[in-house]
């Protein structure tokens, strides 16, 4: 069961830790050290989505899986709602690529935008 749990916590931080690289760049907005964080987030996401590389929380989430087994039980709201979303079908070299690119739009455009505006002040 705490197999199980750890595998549950595993992806909810895995998603957590997308949506910081590629949305946490909005936070810049009220605090002025959130760069110092998510910009290396950004840059690890793109660098993973780039190289088709596995992110480290992916292999300890299957550690975790593996310890659980994975007979027996019946799949939690985790597994269920969010690993689609962390794990989508069709994830192909070229889906990967275009993930890559959004975060770097995505955190360019918010990156101007914050230095638009604290360049009108």
């Amino acid at each position: 069961m705490w197999s199980r749990l750890a595998a549950d916590a595993a992806l909810v931080l895995h998603l957590a830790f997308i949506a910081f690289a590629l949305f946490g760049a909005v936070l810049a907005l009220r605090w002025k050290w959130v760069p110092l964080v998510q910009l290396p987030a950004a840059a690890w996401g793109i660098y993973v989505e780039l190289t088709g590389r596995l992110c480290p929380l992916t292999h300890l989430e299957n550690h975790f899986r593996t310890l659980a087994g994975q007979g027996g039980y019946s799949e939690s709201f985790v597994e269920r709602y969010l690993l689609s979303i962390v794990y989508p079908e069709g994830l192909t070299r070229e889906v990967q690529l275009y993930l890559a690119a959004i975060v770097i739009v995505v955190n360019v455009a918010i990156y101007g935008l914050i230095g638009f505006r604290r360049t009108r002040r």
